[in-house]
């Protein structure tokens, strides 16, 4: 049985719980396990109008109306006192049977009730926790604001881009944690490193159905897969960078430079912001910053950016071309009259036609020149930034044959994202105690890079994004700000307002 499944039939039986409240209110109490009809009178008995089924059939705007008709039912108990209100709501399985059970013949019907007078403290109670709800499960399952916080996606998103996230894109996901303090990610507000979130209930990953897939070219909002345990006083860095750097012992072990080692649950993670570039069952290769797809050049975003080697007649760049051309990245200089820039392609056209610019070309690392911080992070594939592959991005049901060679690959994914123990016996490869000579991935895998591409730490360094990872689609840019800019000094982008993610 699926878990949707599961889902809808409690949905849908939910009032099977009144089943003594429906016999108080003067009904027949299997009328409470009759889908659709229990609901109708759940309704009634409330005192409700019945186009409150227009609400319960909105997906997840349902989950709130029915907290509401829970909240509505107690006031026939006289249980008008938050915390009795809270129990129902959160533990409606157990409260609302017992309500009752125990107070048979003690409903009455919200036309004969006395008239009930609220302080003014209770009304601004109710309304803060109406409004806190209310927005929360729209954050949940709807869309959810971001704001861009480093320049990885230069120039298509700007550093201070305050965006919308559409969760319903690709489908909203279920929470792991649910209990969580309200709109904050994983830290409380004006704490360093005290948790936002209790893992007293901890639910499985199940994402909703969405109105698309995930698509070559999306701006994709995740949850950062390095990111599972994390050195509080090192949060900018991966924790697996530093014990490769530093060893495992020094990072556990040295709480003044590293702090505490936390593991935080999938949504709790870091929020990242990637393009996606390869979708699962695609093979990715990357030859001289080309990205090749299937062996097919793929484009570049319109608005992607690289390193440039520059060279001039021997005089400074000029500020104001430098402010004219919107380059913002540092510009490096390497000797007299020579620099690096990170450039996008129109301000390389327009540099080129510069009289004073001698040379211009893209600053490539040359294949076969490995680097240590790319994935997998071995010697024996000496894959760099700008020369990468060939590397089978994985497909949930895809079977692999697993090598000591190919190992390294896919040990994250068979391990950290889908729970085996693995492990490599006198040459042997054993999976959860087996020997084992191939591998069938249970979730989908994606692989995004940032438009700017010499200054986006992504795919590149860390690997592939689960599935589950993925939280959302980038849709809306509502505000813009320049944060090195006074506040009435062009600190707003009045031209970068309101525009659509592309």
């Amino acid at each position: 049985m699926t878990t949707l499944l599961i889902i809808v039939l409690l949905f849908l039986f939910f009032p099977g719980l009144l089943w003594k409240t429906f016999e108080d209110a003067g009904y027949k109490g299997y009328y409470s396990v009759i889908p659709v009809l229990n609901y109708h009178y759940f309704i009634k008995i409330i005192h409700k109008p019945q186009w409150w089924f227009i609400l319960l059939a909105l997906p997840f705007i349902n989950f709130f109306v029915v907290m509401l008709m829970v909240v509505e039912l107690l006031k026939s108990y006289n249980k008008r006192g938050i915390d009795q209100q809270a129990l129902a709501v959160l533990f409606p399985y157990a409260y609302l049977p017992w309500l009752g059970i125990t107070h048979k013949g003690k409903y009455v019907h919200p036309s004969k009730l006395p008239e009930y007078k609220k302080t003014v403290l209770r009304e601004w109670v109710d309304a803060i926790l109406f409004a806190v709800i209310a927005a929360s499960i729209i954050r949940m399952f709807w869309f959810e604001a971001y704001t861009i916080p480093t320049s990885s996606m230069e120039k298509s998103l700007l550093v201070g881009d305050f965006l919308f996230v559409s969760k319903l894109s690709y489908g909203p996901k279920i929470p792991n944690t649910p209990l969580a303090f309200p709109f904050v990610h994983h830290t409380l507000p004006l704490t360093k490193y005290t948790k936002s979130y209790l893992e007293w209930i901890k639910l499985p990953y199940y994402r909703f159905p969405g109105l698309g897939k995930v698509k070559r070219g999306d701006a994709v909002v995740f949850n950062y897969p390095d990111g599972d345990t994390v050195a509080m006083k090192a949060q900018n860095q991966s924790y697996y960078a530093l014990v490769r750097d530093y060893g495992w012992k020094r990072v556990n072990t040295d709480n003044v430079n590293f702090g505490d080692i936390v593991a935080r649950p999938v949504d709790k993670r870091e929020n990242y912001i990637k393009r996606c570039i390869a979708l699962p069952g695609d093979t990715l290769q990357i030859i001289d910053q080309d990205v090749f797809i299937n062996g097919i050049k793929q484009p570049l975003p319109p608005k992607s950016q690289f390193r440039y080697y520059l060279k001039t007649t021997g005089n400074r760049l000029n500020t104001r071309l430098l402010s004219k051309l919107d380059i913002t990245e540092d510009v490096i200089m390497a000797g007299p009259g020579e620099f690096y820039l990170t450039l996008t392609p129109e301000a390389v056209n327009e540099l080129q036609k510069n009289p004073e610019v001698v040379e211009i070309r893209k600053s490539v690392q040359p294949a076969g020149s490995g680097q240590s911080y790319i994935f997998p992070h071995r010697t024996d594939y000496p894959w760099n930034v700008d020369n990468f592959g060939p590397l089978y991005i994985p497909k949930a049901g895809a079977t692999v044959q697993l090598t000591l060679q190919n190992l390294p690959l896919y040990e994250r994914i068979i391990t950290a994202y889908e729970g085996n123990q693995l492990e490599v016996v006198n040459s042997e490869i054993h999976l959860n105690g087996k020997p084992a000579t191939h591998y069938t991935f249970r979730l989908d895998y994606f692989w995004l890079m940032g438009d700017n591409r010499h200054n986006s730490a992504d795919s590149r360094f860390w690997g592939y994004v689960p599935y589950d990872h993925v939280v959302g689609k980038a849709v809306f840019v509502w505000l813009s700000i320049d944060r090195a800019k006074p506040l009435f000094g062009g600190k707003i982008r009045w031209n970068k307002l309101f525009r659509i993610v592309r």
